[in-house]
């Protein structure tokens, strides 16, 4: 992929990051931070990128004739449709901009359609199958003894949790980074849960944008270094079995998986009465933690890469 057509996906992600005009400001807030740190990656200034898109001076007329290649429309289109489902369901204005993206690019119906469905399909996932769930309400569920919590049982499923997650990091496919959001939002329901809460999907996302994980911009990052490493597309028949193709990733997704892990431990343990503030300090103690754990389980999350595809991705954000 030229540096042109990189530089055409990126932004087209971030217009789409964008086309609904109400991201909360902490979630703009996140969009620019990734655009600074990523910011000479591959030649390419996305702290300008950023403002073009923000000051609209970019438009999708400008950029789509930067995408020459089949391959770099279709990957641009399934980044766009990620980027809208990230934070769940599609606004009218996101619809609206993927189907006039969708013209522009020339991508088929049918294969539109049919991303859409599997992309909306994930998002959609509810955090427990088969379960009633509803809002958690007050300061504290269901009294559950903290003798009777499984607490060994807890640090094994945010371990494991934590692995799969940087197993997906090192897929090519779209919707395998998508995944990464749905599974860490099912990691603390069950961690809720497990201390009493029932959670609804709103709670969990407030959760995670307070500790200071945005959705939208999560996905934004994780795709990005993907792109930007030459990672993302669908190569190989859709696995990465190589060891030497770990040096572009950044294994955050196992960081932020198991950061998120154990914060919500503490946050649900101590009857949700941390503030916002201690939430996002929790959460940065915990990620130098993470960091340096990263490469002692490096060798679990490559091996359990090369187990999984798209099926079996799909299958475990569903729970089976």
């Amino acid at each position: 992929m030229t540096p042109s057509e990189t530089r055409a996906i990126v932004t087209v992600s971030l217009l789409a990051a964008f086309a609904d005009g109400d991201k909360h400001d902490r979630e703009r807030t996140e969009i620019k931070r990734i655009a600074e740190g990523l910011s000479q990656a591959d030649g390419i200034h996305l702290p300008t990128l950023y403002q073009d898109v923000l000051m609209k001076r970019v438009t999708l007329p400008s950029v789509v004739p930067a995408l020459a290649s089949n391959e770099s429309r279709q990957l641009a289109y399934e980044m766009a449709v990620c980027v809208c489902d990230a934070d769940g369901a599609q606004s009218v204005a996101e619809q609206a901009f993927l189907a006039e993206l969708g013209r522009a690019l020339q991508i088929s119906a049918p294969a539109a359609a049919e991303f859409r469905q599997q992309a909306e399909a994930m998002a959609s996932v509810p955090l427990s199958e088969g379960a009633t769930v509803v809002a958690a309400t007050g300061t504290s569920g269901a009294s559950v003894p903290a003798a009777s919590i499984d607490h060994a049982g807890l640090d094994a499923a945010i371990l494991n949790a934590a692995i799969v997650n940087g197993a997906l990091e090192l897929l090519p496919e779209t919707l395998s980074t998508m995944a990464i959001i749905p599974l860490q939002m099912k990691l603390v329901y069950r961690i809720g849960q497990a201390h009493g809460y029932e959670l609804d999907s709103g709670h969990v996302k407030d959760f995670l944008a307070t500790a200071g994980v945005g959705l939208t911009s999560q996905y934004l990052e994780q795709a990005g270094r993907k792109l930007l490493g030459g990672l993302l597309g669908k190569l190989g028949g859709g696995l990465l079995r190589g060891v030497g193709n770990q040096a572009v990733s950044s294994g955050m997704s196992f960081v932020s998986t198991y950061a998120l892990g154990h914060v919500a431990k503490r946050y649900y343990a101590g009857g949700r009465t941390l503030s916002a503030q201690m939430l996002k300090d929790a959460y940065a103690s915990v990620t130098q933690q993470a960091q340096g754990l990263y490469s002692q389980h490096l060798p679990a999350i490559q091996q359990r890469a090369s187990t999984l595809d798209a099926g079996k991705v799909m299958a475990m954000v569903r729970g089976a």
